[in-house]
């Protein structure tokens, strides 16, 4: 009698498949109503400005170094950061170039976690959006290409 192997008893490539598309799809919708909570910035920077403000009186070197860089900059980015979120969000979420939408969501992900200085404390492993959101974006980076349920494959 043949032996199965540990993949074949755990579901298989399908059950991989399946739990990946389960995080894409969840993480994509998260990210689009993280984006949409952020629309009014569109119209006014003012929210990201002040924003940037507080986070620099508790900043960590890095952060200050990275803020001080980003000001400047934060009318545009007031704009980018919810229409990256929103796009890479509705990527996830239908499967449309799934690895390139965790990149990008990724990119913003981690330009906000540096300018707040969260992933330069403890904290960090403790908060629900900060390693895992980081680690299931990286993870559909790796293994999200041609899932089920995609648009594209």
């Amino acid at each position: 009698m043949a032996q199965s192997s540990p993949i074949q008893r755990s579901g298989g490539q399908k059950g991989q498949a399946i739990g990946l598309v389960l995080v894409r799809i969840s993480l994509g919708v998260y990210l689009f109503c993280t984006g949409a909570s952020k629309i009014s910035w569109l119209l006014d920077s003012t929210h990201l400005t002040s924003q940037f403000g507080q986070w620099l009186s508790d900043a960590t070197p890095m952060s200050r170094w990275y803020l001080d860089r980003m000001m400047p900059g934060a009318p545009i980015f007031a704009r980018i950061i919810p229409v990256a979120e929103m796009a890479g969000g509705l990527g996830l979420a239908l499967g449309a170039w799934p690895r390139l939408a965790a990149a990008l969501c990724l990119v913003v992900v981690l330009n906000l976690q540096v300018a707040a200085a969260a992933m330069f404390r403890l904290s960090y492993l403790t908060d629900a959006t900060g390693l895992p959101i980081v680690g299931a974006l990286l993870g559909l980076m790796i293994g999200g290409g041609k899932l089920p349920l995609s648009l594209r494959k």
